[in-house]
């Protein structure tokens, strides 16, 4: 039986909490700080690709205000349309790591999107740069469409998780694969991170009663009128969601049963 407060597990490494938090769109870098910070996530997730190539040198960059003891980056191949392109950002993302002192830092949050429309993940070229990137190492964590077949190939290549996604990246439709998204779930023997299409608490909480292990957000917070108290916000809908999902629901009935029922009733 899982524990109450049980912790996330990704690779070799645990975490406590379950919700991950991306860097990007945000208004101001205090923002950004200050939700991180509110959301009290453990995993956050940076764009290789808009990063400059040493951040020592770069005193105004955010990452080197964050504290590293207590964080886990999440380098992400954001921007790359092939696979060949998502593999060498991986690299660089590991890199990027080394310069924050998380040597044993292999994590990659893999993107293969060629569509510059609808920012669907391109199945193939994920499918390719996971199996590539995985036999070098790295903890892969590939971003895909709400496929079950294709999060079954993945995880049997070794990535760590499959991140579904509730809807397009950036829309804040919510979660408009559901059906899909829990067959995955039931299927899944590795983590399932719902990720991308979240725009509210309650879509994180739902996320988590469904029997997901984490949900990833960005825009949701970033372009929320105060970010940091959506952050916080977001953090106790996924709590919340996760600990009702270890409870268990009532089982649902098709007719009214009293609260309080009299002893002659409490068998109806």
């Amino acid at each position: 039986m899982k524990k109450k407060f049980d912790k996330l597990k990704i690779g070799e490494k645990l975490f406590n909490s379950r919700l991950m938090l991306g860097t990007g769109k945000y208004k101001t870098t205090d923002d950004t700080i200050e939700s991180i910070k509110a959301s009290e996530c453990e995993i956050v997730t940076v764009a290789i690709r808009r990063l400059p190539t040493n951040i020592k040198d770069d005193n105004t960059n955010f990452l080197s205000t964050l504290d590293w003891n207590k964080l886990w980056l999440l380098p992400n191949t954001a921007g790359a349309q092939t696979a060949d392109e998502a593999i060498r950002i991986a690299f660089l993302g590991h890199e990027l790591a080394c310069q924050l002192g998380q040597e044993e830092n292999f994590f990659i949050k893999l993107e293969v999107i060629s569509d510059p429309k609808y920012l669907l993940p391109d199945p193939i070229g994920t499918l390719k740069a996971a199996e590539f990137l995985v036999k070098k190492g790295f903890t892969v964590l590939p971003y895909i469409n709400a496929d079950p077949m294709l999060a079954l190939h993945l995880e049997d290549l070794g990535c760590a998780t499959v991140m579904p996604l509730g809807s397009p990246i950036g829309s804040g439709q919510g979660i408009n694969n559901l059906a899909n998204i829990k067959i995955i779930i039931e299927n899944a023997n590795v983590p399932v991170i719902v990720d991308a299409g979240i725009g509210t608490p309650s879509e994180a909480t739902l996320a988590m009663e469904m029997g997901a292990d984490g949900v990833l957000l960005n825009t949701a917070v970033a372009q929320s009128k105060n970010p940091a108290q959506m952050a916080k916000a977001m953090n106790m809908g996924v709590k919340a969601g996760r600990l009702g999902y270890l409870a268990g629901r009532m089982e649902k009935k098709y007719y009214a049963s009293a609260s309080s029922p009299l002893n002659d009733i409490s068998k109806l």
